[in-house]
């Protein structure tokens, strides 16, 4: 089961930090929670949202890199302008919610009917 971006956004009461990108076309399937970009290159999938406290412009790249659609940055951290404006050039969208990463992946989980 697939769901839409923005239905999970809404849900996680999330910040969208790339606006231009349309939340309604993008189609989830899953989720994927980790902090190590090695890991994230190494088993991520396309079409997963990438849920992650790591905010740093190598973030964007892996996300880019693997076709992850969105990650989200848990606790409320957001990171500095450079790095917004480099996933909105690399299509990928940016949000944040003051969530805890348990809490939102947890929260995919039950919208993916796991």
């Amino acid at each position: 089961m697939a769901i839409i971006l923005k239905d999970y956004l809404d849900a996680i009461q999330a910040q969208v930090l790339t606006p231009d990108i349309n939340t309604s076309e993008i189609s989830i399937v899953d989720g994927y929670v980790s902090d190590m970009l090695s890991d994230v290159m190494g088993t991520a999938k396309e079409g997963q949202v990438w849920i992650t406290i790591m905010r740093h412009m190598n973030t964007v790249a892996v996300a880019s890199m693997t076709n992850i659609p969105c990650v989200i940055f848990a606790k409320g951290l957001t990171p500095d302008a450079a790095v917004i404006d480099r996933a909105i050039l690399e299509d990928v969208c940016l949000a944040a919610s003051d969530k805890q990463a348990f809490d939102l992946a947890g929260i995919l989980y039950k919208m993916l009917g796991k």
